[in-house]
């Protein structure tokens, strides 16, 4: 377990440095690790910059089941691209079957937290369990959230996983540099159903 001064020595160290260099710092800190995606806006830079470090990292993909068919073709072309070592994730219960049960609640409805943890939390526990990472890559950024802006390139997930955002000051138009630099696609047409407002935490980071 990391503890919370050797954090705060990593985020005061790696806030100027590129994200290549964060991914090598945090898997000299261990190896088992894994980027998780959902194939939002900007995700390719993610997943491309951490396969160029780690080729055969596990990209854990939690599929909702509800994502736009933007969002699905897009998955398709970057998992191609960049020959991705997927592993999905999908609820237990399928999207049609909800559909009936429970629809898709409003963010203040009772059932929300149930229908959160149907597509969302259990698909990602279970990922988790089964590859037990010691470092987690994701792309959360400063200006996402509250909390986002609170925890800095380095952070420790509340199962004690070390998370670790390469781009989390990067701006979109950063990231767009990056996009173009690479030869890396994007798409914008994404639907998160556990969250209303784009500022809003899904419940994996907080």
């Amino acid at each position: 377990m990391i503890t919370e001064d050797t954090l705060q020595e990593l985020n005061k160290s790696y806030k100027e440095a590129s994200p290549s260099e964060i991914i090598k710092k945090a898997l000299e800190l261990h190896e088992k690790a894994v980027v998780t995606t959902n194939f939002r806006p900007y995700e390719a830079a993610i997943l491309h910059a951490v396969k160029q470090e780690a080729s055969s990292i596990p990209v854990v993909w939690c599929d909702t089941g509800y994502n736009t068919p933007q969002t699905y073709r897009h998955a398709e072309q970057v998992i191609k691209d960049l020959d991705l070592n997927v592993f999905l994730y999908v609820p237990k219960q399928t999207t049609a079957h909800r559909d009936v049960v429970l629809g898709i609640p409003s963010v203040d409805a009772p059932e929300h937290a149930l229908f959160t943890e149907q597509v969302k939390l259990e698909p990602f526990r279970r990922a988790m369990e089964e590859h037990k990472p010691k470092v987690w890559f994701t792309n959360l950024r400063q200006g996402q959230t509250a909390f986002r802006d609170s925890i800095g390139i380095f952070s420790v997930s509340k199962d004690g996983v070390l998370k670790v955002s390469p781009f989390y000051y990067w701006s979109d138009a950063d990231l767009d540099t990056y996009l173009q630099d690479h030869n890396l696609p994007n798409e914008f047409k994404y639907f998160d159903p556990t969250k209303a407002l784009a500022n809003r935490e899904c419940g994996l980071h907080a």
